[in-house]
């Protein structure tokens, strides 16, 4: 009996046409409509509804990501029991330019996919209705929220699900524009402040590609309103963007929607597809030739040269050169050995980078130069490093011979020691910074094995310490230094504003991974810092020491509570 009321409610259904309407909601701006792709619902099977928007001429609605502003459509559903509602199947937005900003939603009209799984036990003939509440923002220059309500009843009818007419084509058009899970791997990088996506596809046709753009879906990865530029070699394509200023967490995937238009059989098609981009290290795409190893390590020695000339690095190897002007005099096997410790100091720290960078790449983590620069506790120690070191520059304090070899009153002995740490120090304030070549040569090698990546790391390292050891070796080069005098002074305190300005921008950096909160705690444990200097050359005792200590120990409890409040990092630029 039940049986042949089912049939026959399929024979009515099939001559009346769509049984159930779906509800309708109209507002200034938007035609809203909620939809089902088939006539009936089938025990046990997913049907799929669609929140269906018709929206008036030059204003839009939002993406799952709205981009620079907005918010995404939302729907809350209340369901019969057992029935199960899915997630919104977003279709790929376009970017809408307001203003200054760019936004990721839909113009004209925009469909929000949604399965529902009917139970097993839904009964044949009966009638279900299916309630939601949508809520949407609705933009142009101004924003305006709306909201509605909606129902949809349906009968369930065993067998296969016969489509709906009425909605056939918006489904169909929907279905075929959602984001196809995507074959090719891919990778992400942050280089020199801009977002860098990799992918790997074999065969991609550079003359049938009129445009690709990426659409991520979540905030901290690209500058919205940013051109996107892409490079396409044989079998890779390489999308790059200037990236977002917010924080993305460290070690995170990318995900986002990639979007091909090409021109095929005479018109253009539009292909979408999901990636997943893990963090890696991109090398720069081919202009001709691959880097070779020999050019690779020919690459990474210019580089270092060139970091010799950065901010961070110029003026403690321009004290450490004073200390040699004022020292003309002495033997050339006594300046040698010095430039020989200096030398060794500088490769010491990069074969441990090197080894670090080796390991991490065997375990399987994905990091370039300046990895360090990820955590934002190294970020304030660094930062506060550079403090202490223009401080020391402009006069505030003098450790004398026991900071890094930069003094003069060190025994021979002491002095070769204080060269070696002079060559540490060096490259330990030469990891905020990156120079020409680097880039090529650091992300080849990281591809490489493991004794070629490390060779190529140390060619980087000889590089930074080669004028420092040719100036060792050849006295006579010191005689187009100028002759020693009182500007050593100045000299010496003008080089502390390089310090300082590196200072400002690891503050800003931290600023965007951990927020204000550590921007604050930043400045607050300079302060502090210059203050317990200060105390010290005062020599006030044994309280003021023990003040100095303490202000110390405060600071660097900023940095342990900095640690705990951040909320991830992201990878940032180096300068």
């Amino acid at each position: 009996m039940r049986m042949m009321l089912a049939s026959l409610a399929l024979m009515l259904l099939a001559g009346t046409g769509p049984a159930l309407a779906a509800s309708v909601v109209k507002t200034r701006h938007v035609t809203a409509e909620l939809l089902s792709e088939h006539a009936a619902l089938a025990p046990g099977k997913t049907a799929w509804v669609a929140l269906h928007f018709k929206i008036i001429p030059n204003w839009h609605t939002y993406w799952r990501n709205p981009g620079d502003s907005g918010e995404p459509t939302v729907i809350e559903w209340s369901l019969p029991k057992g029935y199960e509602a899915g997630r919104i199947h977003w279709t790929p937005p376009e970017r809408i330019r307001v203003g200054p900003l760019a936004n990721y939603g839909y113009s004209d009209t925009a469909t929000h996919l949604v399965p529902v799984k009917v139970p097993d036990g839904a009964e044949p003939g009966s009638t279900v209705t299916l309630k939601a509440k949508a809520y949407w923002l609705v933009c142009e220059q101004t924003c305006i929220p709306e909201e509605g309500a909606f129902t949809l009843s349906m009968l369930v009818l065993p067998g296969p699900p016969q489509p709906d007419p009425a909605a056939r084509d918006i489904f169909a058009k929907a279905r075929a524009a959602l984001p196809k899970p995507s074959p090719w791997p891919a990778q992400f990088t942050f280089r020199d402040g801009r977002f860098e996506l990799s992918v790997t596809a074999k065969g991609l046709r550079r003359d049938a590609i009129e445009s690709v753009a990426f659409f991520p879906y979540t905030h901290g990865v690209v500058s919205y309103a940013a051109p996107q530029s892409i490079k396409i070699e044989t079998d890779r394509l390489v999308l790059s963007s200037a990236r977002s200023k917010a924080a993305l967490k460290d070690g995170s995937s990318v995900g986002g929607v990639l979007v091909f238009r090409e021109k095929l059989n005479g018109g253009t098609v539009t292909q979408a597809f999901a990636v997943t981009a893990k963090p890696g290290v991109i090398a720069p795409t081919a202009t001709g030739t691959a880097l070779s190893v020999w050019r690779a390590i020919l690459f990474a020695l210019l580089g270092g040269l060139i970091l010799n000339l950065m901010p961070c690095v110029l003026p403690v190897l321009a004290i450490k050169a004073l200390s040699f002007v004022s020292h003309g005099t002495a033997g050339r096997r006594h300046m040698g050995a010095h430039g020989l410790a200096y030398t060794g100091g500088v490769l010491a720290c990069f074969a441990l980078i090197g080894g670090l960078l080796v390991a991490a790449k065997s375990a399987g983590a994905a990091i370039g130069w300046g990895f360090q620069l990820q955590e934002p506790v190294f970020v304030l120690l660094m930062a506060w490093l550079m403090v202490i070191i223009g401080l020391n520059f402009a006069g505030l304090f003098d450790f004398g011979g026991r900071f890094a070899g930069v003094g003069q009153s060190l025994t021979e002995r002491a002095g070769y020691a204080g060269s070696f740490f002079t060559g540490v120090l060096a490259v330990v304030v030469a990891t905020p910074c990156t120079a020409p070549f680097m880039g090529p040569a650091i992300g080849f090698g990281l591809t490489q094995p493991w004794y070629t990546g490390l060779a190529v790391v140390l060619a980087l390292g000889l590089g930074l310490a080669l004028p420092f050891l040719l100036l060792s070796v050849s006295p006579g080069l010191l005689r187009f230094l100028p002759k020693p005098g009182p500007w050593m002074v100045r000299f010496k305190q003008f080089l502390a504003f390089p310090m300082f300005a590196t200072a400002a921008w690891l503050v800003w950096v931290l600023s965007l991974q951990a927020g204000d909160t550590a921007l604050l705690a930043a400045l607050a444990g300079a302060i502090l810092i210059a203050f317990a200097l200060w105390l010290f050359k005062l020599g006030t005792g044994r309280v003021g020491r023990s003040v100095a200590v303490a202000l110390a120990v405060v600071s660097l409890g900023g940095a342990v509570a900095l640690a705990r409040m951040a909320d991830g990092s992201v990878p940032v630029p180096v300068a």
